[in-house]
């Protein structure tokens, strides 16, 4: 049964009681995922909190974490001739070192936003005169829908359907946060979504290694905050591991058939992610067997080193090391109507979370 607005608030105001009651000294915890930012922000919920607990976001925005060199990579290919484009409709605006898909498009580029990759393989079946790319951007979340279309495209001879593979998988760098010496964080809420896939073995070690406590949490602004409470009963009791909020989607095994395709399709490879750097074993590349649906291989696409845009922050954004409003070009000439980074275009991004819901930062 659905609960009223009182009965929410009743709630919440008992979850931060205890909140209040348990964080007597310094907690940090970084949101990993960008859905949270943004029910953060949205929610209000670091005006809400005492002054001991601070959040900080982490690279949770998948498009934000693209590097440079993959964004002018796949502006690359949509201008060329005879090329069909296909993309979720917040590439659109992300800047590349020269201009965007929104600019490519005005200089007569085919580039079409579709919502799902079944939209994309409709695309190619209709236009058989075109090669259809898919820019696969994401986490485990969305790597599924996107191994579906691959094993499709395979089974019914779609040759002209492709998928340029950006995507990234969590757990890599999440070590990589826990062995940062900036960033001082001491436990994180996991993405719902992304666990809801792979479950919580792969990211145990956190806990296990590192003594870093983790809660896969929902995304309502009443998960959020409980999350935040097991995170900080799980410090009054000396423990650290890793445990599950979210319980109504995501499940300690996650999801094995989704697993199953992502195997099945996909290999892990090295990547880069903007501001951080290259991570091991933390993309996914198109395995062999689905070579001729690999935009890579298809279009022997160059390999960009492009560089972050001076003075965008971003990659200290999403390393949780600053807040958005810490960057100089924050607000002013960085927004979400003339973005120059990407953490400001994507619904996801942590800079344009705080700049619509007018976030303050937080020392």
């Amino acid at each position: 049964m659905k609960k009223t607005s009182k009965e929410l608030m009743a709630r919440a105001s008992i979850l931060l009681t205890e909140i209040k009651s348990l964080a007597q000294s310094p907690f940090t915890i970084m949101e990993v995922c960008g859905t949270h930012t943004v029910a953060i922000a949205k929610n209000a919920l670091r005006e809400l909190l005492p002054s001991t607990v601070r959040l900080v976001s982490g690279p949770g925005c998948p498009v934000c974490v693209t590097a440079s060199g993959d964004i002018d990579r796949y502006l690359y290919l949509a201008a060329q001739k005879n090329v069909l484009t296909a993309t979720f409709g917040d590439m659109i605006r992300v800047p590349g070192t020269e201009k965007n898909l929104q600019e490519l498009r005005a200089e007569g580029a085919d580039i079409r936003v579709v919502y799902s990759t079944q939209d994309a393989l409709e695309l190619a079946r209709q236009n058989p005169d075109k090669e259809v790319v898919f820019l696969g951007i994401g986490f485990e979340t969305t790597v599924p829908t996107v191994a579906v279309s691959l094993e499709i495209a395979k089974r019914e001879g779609i040759k002209n359907y492709s998928v340029l593979s950006m995507h990234k998988v969590v757990p890599p760098v999440l070590k990589l946060l826990a062995e940062d010496k900036e960033l001082v964080v001491d436990a994180f809420l996991d993405p719902g979504h992304v666990c809801s896939i792979i479950g919580i073995e792969p990211i145990k070690f956190m806990a296990q290694d590192y003594g870093k406590p983790g809660v896969v949490t929902g995304f309502e602004a009443l998960d959020i905050l409980e999350g935040i409470v097991m995170l900080l009963r799980q410090r009054a009791e000396g423990r650290s591991d890793i445990e599950i909020q979210y319980h109504r989607v995501a499940k300690p095994e996650g999801n094995p058939q989704a697993k199953m395709f992502i195997e099945r399709v996909f290999e892990p490879v090295d990547a880069s992610w903007r501001g951080i750097g290259l991570i091991r074993q933390s993309g996914l590349g198109i395995r062999g067997e689905y070579r001729l649906w690999d935009a890579v291989e298809k279009f022997s696409l160059p390999v960009f080193d492009s560089r972050e845009t001076p003075g965008c922050r971003c990659g200290d954004v999403l390393r949780g090391i600053i807040y958005p409003t810490e960057c100089p070009l924050f607000g002013k000439h960085c927004t979400p109507m003339k973005p120059v980074g990407p953490c400001m275009v994507s619904t996801e991004g942590s800079c344009a979370a705080y700049h619509r819901y007018a976030q303050r930062s937080v020392d």
